[in-house]
């Protein structure tokens, strides 16, 4: 595709809004997008928050405040860059099962979700069964206790040692990464639930969403352990990574499963990743993709650090995934990789770094080159979000498109590498 470059991007928007105007969406010739740029290498995603998914502003929460022509210049935006999606939110256990029992789930924004794939041909991502954030605190409770006080009412402490809520894209208060001394579950009941959730959400989309996100930041941080201190562990064991994968592999067995963490460009977190996926597939469990999140900045990595990550990534012989790509231009944000929400404030302070704009363009160059060499292996590049303003890290202005959907210099620089050219 030919990227014509005086006015490429003012024209993008031009006719982003004539074409909305008439209930289309933008598609010529002579306009690049992220998905056909490279179709020949893997599927270009971005994660979607529900007011796309339903087409109705004001269905996320007011931290965006999106009015309903923005949302649907997102949508319009979706479609004709994206092939794939993911969900920010609505498929995490606090969400789509809130209360205890079979009739304790809440379908509808998970459902909005499918369908907008669906009906939009994309590459369909299911995130996350088991997480140690936003879970109902009546999970790992013993049944039957009544005055259950929900996760944001109780005062925890997360696993990074803060009275601050865990992390949550949106910042949201859902449930929490918290240490819990209240009455515990015991392994078998936790264990059924576990098993009866997946079955029933798995269950309910199989064959349409084709990728699920079965456990989620399980590694440890810090220190010498090799596994997060989550309730999960806790209460169950290390054997609850393999029961999930499991219980998900039964309920449906065509689905791609995959192991999901952040901060893989540390060499220390990168070393635990591999150790723990190599158990796994010591023990046969059904890891058939692993997903790195890439969480960056526009101080790092280099090309030599991310692709040496890539590099020993590739030593498990498992499709990668990039999973909630996004590069922070904040100065309070160049030495991070985390995906904390409770640090994510510290993060996105301090106003943007000094020519923010060509310094998060030549970050995406080297990060889209590093993806483009390992392509044989790199299947997934998923954006977390679809422009600046609803991005979690909004202050950092992270992403390829600005809060008005217009394409910032780091789009052409992205498309440039998928051309070859200079």
């Amino acid at each position: 595709m030919k990227i014509h470059r005086s006015n490429s991007y003012s024209r993008i928007g031009l006719l982003t809004a004539a074409l909305l105007a008439v209930g289309g969406t933008t598609h010529a010739a002579d306009l690049p997008t992220l998905k056909h740029a490279y179709q020949k290498h893997f599927y270009v995603g971005v994660a979607i928050n529900r007011d796309i998914a339903t087409g109705t502003a004001g269905q996320t929460n007011d931290f965006f405040s999106r009015s309903q022509e923005q949302v649907n210049q997102d949508i319009a935006l979706v479609k004709e860059q994206f092939n794939q999606i993911s969900p920010e939110n609505d498929l995490k256990w606090e969400l789509i099962h809130p209360q205890p029992g079979p009739e304790g789930y809440n379908f509808g924004p998970a459902d909005a979700y499918v369908g907008f794939g669906l009906r939009n041909h994309m590459y369909i991502v299911g995130h996350t069964l088991v997480w140690h954030n936003e879970t109902p605190l009546w999970v790992f409770q013993p049944p039957g206790m009544t005055n259950v006080p929900s996760p944001s009412s109780v005062a925890t402490t997360n696993m990074f040692g803060t009275n601050a809520p865990g992390r949550g894209r949106y910042g949201r208060r859902f449930g929490r990464g918290f240490v819990y001394n209240g009455p515990r579950a015991s392994r078998e009941q936790l264990l059924q639930r576990m098993h009866d959730h997946i079955f029933t959400v798995v269950g309910r989309y199989k064959g349409k969403i084709k990728v699920w996100d079965v456990v989620n930041e399980a590694v440890a941080d810090q220190g010498t352990n090799l596994l997060r201190n989550s309730l999960w562990l806790q209460i169950i064991g290390p054997d609850y990574l393999a029961k999930a994968f499991k219980y998900a592999h039964e309920a449906d067995p065509k689905a791609i499963l995959r192991y999901n963490d952040f901060g893989l460009e540390n060499p220390t977190k990168r070393h635990k990743f591999i150790t723990l996926i190599q158990s796994l597939q010591a023990q046969h469990v059904p890891v058939m993709a692993i997903g790195t999140q890439t969480h960056v900045s526009t101080s790092s990595p280099g090309f030599e650090q991310e692709d040496q990550a890539l590099t020993e990534l590739e030593t498990l012989g498992l499709p990668i995934h990039i999973t909630e790509l996004d590069v922070n231009a904040a100065r309070g944000g160049q030495r991070s990789t985390g995906a904390d929400i409770t640090a994510n404030t510290a993060t996105t302070q301090g106003g943007l770094v000094e020519n923010a704009d060509q310094r998060l363009a030549d970050e995406y160059a080297t990060l889209f080159k590093v993806f483009v060499k390992h392509h044989q292996y790199v299947k997934v590049v998923t954006f977390w979000g679809v422009n600046d303003a609803v991005s979690w890290r909004r202050n950092g202005k992270p992403l390829l498109f600005d809060g008005n959907d217009q394409p910032k210099p780091a789009f052409d620089t992205v498309i440039r590498v998928a051309t070859g050219q200079p």
